[in-house]
């Protein structure tokens, strides 16, 4: 059974701005709701009033704009899957969505509220954060924006105050011949909290070598992060298996996982390498 609560329903931003600069820290925003409602049921998280912002339209939608991708931070998990520009200019992203819950999850979580829950094993966070992406967060008195890596600080907790909505999520349109790959390894094939997820993103100089590489990874440490070491050894590189090999092996030197029910600190390290290697491995077919 839910707490009681009373419920916030603002019509247009700059509405629900407001509504959140006079009630802060006592306002919880909600939009798909699909982490915080079971949190309230649990008992974890008691809000004493809710904002439903999933209705306003200045959160949604998916556009360019000055050579940047940009998502509303409304935008469900189901609407990436369907976007031409995410399959166009991000299918890293399209994988993880892929795969992201369940359908009746899909249509309802945000990719706003994934980021904003900061859950160490957030499925939009390794591939967002090899899209080099950032976060804009708005508030009453203006806007910002930070860089993905910077927004996550601790398990479930933001650079995001309490006056400030994340109104959106963009990165840099990728490069030509970019290619990048996705992969979460769970308990069972759907539904399941990843027991730990990697994403990888190269751009080839078109001889051969890496000119960017970025590899990220979930439920390895207390917040997504990017393997930055791994990403040195591979840039100006060719991608040969000895290559590959080391890069995979300094990611999971990068990761500080945790033993819980879902595996072990000792297996999750081991297999980040394995799995990164499997996913450079692909990527490197098709830049060759």
């Amino acid at each position: 059974m839910l707490p009681e609560f009373n419920l916030l329903m603002p019509k247009t931003l700059p509405k629900a701005l407001d509504m959140l600069s006079k009630g802060a820290p006592d306002v919880t925003p909600l939009a798909g709701g699909t982490n915080l409602i079971p949190d309230m049921r649990s008992g974890r998280h008691c809000p004493v009033v809710l904002m439903d912002i999933g209705g306003l339209d200045e959160l949604r939608g998916i556009h360019q704009k000055d050579g940047d991708l940009v998502i509303g931070g409304g935008v469900t998990v189901a609407e990436l899957l369907d976007a031409p520009l995410i399959a166009q200019h991000a299918p890293v992203l399209k994988q993880a969505a892929a795969i992201f819950a369940n359908p009746l999850v899909r249509n309802r979580a945000t990719v706003g509220g994934n980021l904003a829950d900061a859950s160490p094993a957030a499925d939009s966070g390794p591939p967002l954060l090899v899209l080099d992406a950032e976060v804009e967060l708005v508030s009453k008195e203006g806007a910002r924006r930070v860089p993905l890596e910077d927004f996550f600080v601790h398990v479930r907790k933001t650079v995001c105050k309490p006056q400030e909505l994340l109104a959106s999520v963009r990165w840099p349109v990728p490069a030509p011949g970019s290619v990048g790959a996705f992969r979460k390894l769970g308990l069972r094939k759907a539904g399941a909290v990843s027991v730990l997820s990697a994403a990888v993103m190269v751009e080839p100089d078109g001889n051969g070598r890496l000119v960017q590489a970025r590899i990220a990874l979930g439920a390895v440490a207390p917040t997504p992060i990017r393997a930055h070491a791994a990403e040195d050894a591979l840039r100006g590189q060719a991608m040969t298996p000895g290559v590959i090999s080391e890069a995979a092996y300094l990611a999971a030197v990068a990761t500080c996982p945790i033993d819980d029910i879902r595996g072990s600190a000792a297996y999750r390290q081991r297999v980040v390498e394995v799995l990164v290697r499997r996913l450079l491995t692909d990527v490197a077919r098709e830049v060759n």
